[in-house]
């Protein structure tokens, strides 16, 4: 193909579930911000024994975080699943396999704990700590502090 994308990511792009953006830093910066926020409320969100909102709170971190690093490299997502996907494509490097199906196991709790009602404290812990250290490596990734 010659313009550098993996096979995985102009699949993405042909099938319009990702898509091509001017790269923006504000943008970016308000992304990190409401990672940052969103992992924030979650922490309160456990400590007042709220599971149910702590996973969804949680899972924004996660994708705020993921977001901020799509678009970096120029692109935006058209879905949650277009989102991890897009992220493995342009990070494989950068981010180990073993984060990124913590990221899908935090979008299968948030998906059950918004739709099917299923939620635990375990559960909203597993989403948090992934949240964090997820979005440590991306702020490692961007070169914030």
């Amino acid at each position: 193909m010659g313009n550098g994308l993996s096979p995985g990511l102009q699949r993405l792009i042909e099938d319009r579930k990702v898509a091509r953006i001017k790269r923006d830093p504000a943008l970016i910066a308000a992304e990190i911000a409401a990672a940052m926020a969103d992992l924030e409320d979650a922490r309160e969100s456990l400590e007042l024994k709220k599971p149910k909102w702590a996973t969804i709170q949680g899972y924004y971190a996660l994708f705020h975080g993921l977001r901020a690093l799509l678009f970096e490299m120029g692109f935006r997502e058209k879905s949650h699943h277009a989102l991890l996907a897009a992220v493995r494509e342009l990070y494989a490097d950068k981010i180990e396999r073993s984060l990124i199906q913590d990221c899908e196991h935090g979008m299968y709790l948030r998906q059950e704990a918004d739709y099917g009602l299923k939620f635990s404290e375990r559960g909203a812990q597993d989403v948090i700590e992934t949240a964090g250290t997820l979005l440590a490596r991306v702020k490692t990734i961007l070169k914030i502090k």
